[in-house]
């Protein structure tokens, strides 16, 4: 039951962007919660890990790499070239840059799973990307909006240690402490997070609501390219390196799917609140792209035959 809701988010963050888009007086309100709301699903994420998720990192070493190279170099990439391409004023710009600097959110091992992908290393790949986001995130920003708007890089720093790290870093503590004891109602964190990441996309909706209309068509199909890049070249990549086709539809999803309530969260920070939209469309787009993809890559799967 708790799988099938949250396997829902595409259509749970659709009704809620209705109804914020609807009545946007109460949803943009809320705007102060987002950064809350964004740790309370990285602290859902490190209540789903061990230490052990950790050691796992390391012991493949050529597949993280190659994984966290495609991530964090084609990704911030794509967003720029795709914003260049068509035309997107500055703001919007450094919010596309903002979801391809962001490392792999947690949809991405769900998503890896209904694949029948190679879960262990999905988890060990946004265990990395996200432990490498407070250094990466600000600097590839930079190096992709600067020129176009102001990036504060030491201040993107401290947020992304403050949104990130310690809440997952909380969430992994409470585990190894109190593993038996939320044992019972850990069923609810993926609901919770689902909830959470729905609010922060309606309220997202309410604050662009005025330019949603002149922008959206446009953006929604800038961020289904972006993330049409990051599958293919993570699935080709693996390929052309070598790996097998299981580990590259891992790395493909990884590669494809962003925190982008990260994104959302550090542009409203420190950038105008147009520069969330991007990241608010990702959020929708990448699960519904994400879904479709494990669903026929799971009707083509032949444990016997990974190659």
């Amino acid at each position: 039951m708790t799988r099938r809701v949250t396997e829902l988010l595409p259509v749970w963050a659709l009704a809620l962007s209705i109804l914020a888009w609807a009545f946007p007086a109460p949803f943009v309100g809320m705007k102060p919660a987002i950064v809350w709301l964004l740790a309370l699903v990285m602290l859902g994420m490190g209540l789903g890990l061990r230490a052990t998720d950790f050691r796992r990192t390391l012991s493949r070493p050529r597949d993280l790499a190659l994984g966290a190279f495609l991530q964090f170099l084609v990704m911030p990439l794509a967003a720029w070239a795709v914003s260049r391409a068509f035309g997107l004023d500055s703001v919007l710009l450094a919010g596309m840059v903002l979801v391809g600097a962001s490392p792999g959110g947690t949809a991405s091992n769900v998503i890896t799973f209904l694949a029948r992908g190679d879960v262990a290393l999905s988890v060990s790949l946004t265990t990395l990307s996200t432990l490498l986001a407070p250094l990466a995130t600000p600097l590839l920003t930079w190096a992709y909006a600067g020129q176009a708007v102001e990036v504060p890089v030491l201040r993107m720093f401290v947020s992304v240690l403050a949104i990130v790290v310690l809440p997952v870093a909380l969430g992994v503590w409470l585990h190894a402490r109190l593993g038996r004891r939320l044992r019972p109602v850990g069923h609810f964190f993926p609901l919770i997070s689902v909830a959470a990441i729905a609010l922060i996309i309606a309220i997202i909706v309410a604050l662009n609501r005025e330019r949603l209309a002149s922008v959206g068509p446009l953006l929604l199909l800038a961020v289904a390219l972006h993330n049409g890049a990051g599958l293919a070249a993570g699935y080709l990549g693996a390929r052309i390196l070598g790996r097998d086709r299981r580990t590259a539809r891992t790395l493909a999803i990884e590669v494809g799917m962003q925190n982008s309530g990260l994104a959302v969260a550090l542009a409203l920070q420190h950038f105008p609140a147009l520069a969330a939209l991007p990241g608010a469309l990702f959020s929708v787009w990448h699960n519904l792209s994400g879904a479709l993809l494990a669903a026929i890559w799971a009707r083509r799967s032949d444990p016997c035959h990974p190659r």
